[in-house]
């Protein structure tokens, strides 16, 4: 069995994710399409396809979703908006719809409000999907106008004794913003988003927009018979080596559903010893882990949530426990500097009247460390169309 160390894996999956070195812009819808870009908080994918495109501004990056509708988001893995190419559609949506017993991705919060009403899910989710074809030739703006608008649109097909719970405050911390019927729709727009009922659409200002598959595209989503195979090879090329496990936590779907996704490439793939555990690779991948190119840029400053920090065996990344939980927090991620595809520490940027401003915590040095990371925090201010006023670096 193939013995595979923890640089290799690094190196390995640094290429992988198109950061071993920067490509043209003809190469963006393809690099967004490797494993697809979250976009929390907003704005996090486009500094995710900055780190692996040259050439394209935030506004180039964003005409691919509107107005050229080469990319598209929508809520996918994890329930989290995420971008990816519009024609792998039913890879990042469709492969993720659950089997008879399986559960939907991101809906285990509604059992509060399923309480209250006293009414069982499969109810609430045909219910919905009874009236949000409305999207079909409606955009609305703002998610808060999208729960309240179909909460309402589904107020009469809610029994008349359940009527006065579904428009009564919400008990998910903002009672005065949303009813229980709009918690209701937020925590079902993940399923109607896998069918295809409900995608992002152009962006006005701070607020998202929301219409249909068909209504930004004008036709519906028709998945491929393959489109499961498609997502788990993806998963595994990025991510490799992986297990069952891994992929479940990186979709957010229960352990049974994984496996069944799973199995569907297990044809492809091989097992190899990973830092003395066993995991799979894709066998097409096996030449590319055993001989991974070396990255052109040692040094890398990388957004918070880019799909690089997705690997859910993070030792690889970073073996220090205290420091994980310094990247990977429950909110406000902070982003992270890479050396040679390990975590060598984290770095903020803040945006200040004339500028922006970088403070960057290094727990090791080199050479040319701080004179990369200068020019890729001067890049990055360029990018975001701002100048740099200060870059701190400490070594801590």
């Amino acid at each position: 069995m193939m013995q595979v160390s923890a640089q290799s894996i690094r190196r390995y999956r640094l290429w992988a994710h198109g950061l071993a070195e920067r490509r043209g812009k003809e190469h963006a819808v393809q690099s967004a399409g490797a494993c697809g870009m979250q976009n929390t908080p907003p704005g996090a994918w486009e500094a995710s396809l900055f780190a692996r495109v040259q050439g394209l501004g935030p506004a180039d990056m964003n005409a691919l979703l509107a107005p050229d509708k080469s990319l598209l988001q929508a809520w996918s893995l994890r329930g989290a908006p995420i971008v990816f190419p519009v024609g792998e559609a039913d890879v990042f949506l469709s492969a993720l719809i659950p089997q008879a017993g399986e559960e939907w991705i991101y809906t285990r919060g509604i059992g509060l409000a399923l309480d209250a009403l006293g009414m069982p899910f499969d109810e609430l989710l045909q219910s919905l999907m009874g009236v949000i074809p409305a999207l079909d030739n409606e955009t609305v703006h703002s998610k808060a106008a999208l729960d309240q608008l179909l909460a309402e649109h589904m107020l009469p097909l809610i029994p008349p004794d359940k009527r006065d719970i579904w428009t009564s405050p919400s008990m998910y911390g903002q009672p005065d913003r949303q009813t229980v019927g709009g918690a209701v729709v937020s925590f079902l727009l993940r399923p109607c988003a896998l069918l295809g009922l409900v995608v992002f659409g152009e962006r006005r200002g701070s607020s998202p927009a929301f219409t249909s598959f068909k209504g930004w595209l004008g036709r519906p989503l028709t998945p491929r018979p393959e489109a499961v195979q498609l997502l788990v090879r993806r998963f595994v090329h990025c991510y490799g080596p992986a297990t069952p496990r891994a992929l479940a936590q990186w979709l957010g779907c229960t352990p049974a559903q994984a496996r069944r996704m799973w199995a569907a490439c297990a044809q492809e793939m091989e097992a190899v010893q990973a830092e003395g555990k066993q995991a799979f690779i894709l066998s097409a991948d096996r030449e590319a882990l055993a001989d991974p190119p070396a990255p052109q840029r040692p040094w890398l400053l990388l957004g918070p949530h880019d799909p690089y920090l997705d690997q859910r065996d993070r030792d690889i990344l970073l073996p220090d426990k205290a420091r994980q939980r310094r990247v990977w927090q429950t909110v406000s991620n902070p982003g992270a500097i890479l050396h040679e595809g390990a975590i060598a520490g984290t770095w903020t940027a803040t945006k200040k009247a004339g500028g922006l401003t970088v403070r960057a915590a290094l727990w090791q040095d080199g050479p040319d460390a701080r004179q990369a990371l200068s020019a890729q925090a001067e890049e990055y201010a360029a990018f975001r169309g701002l100048n740099l006023l200060d870059i701190d670096m400490d070594l801590t």
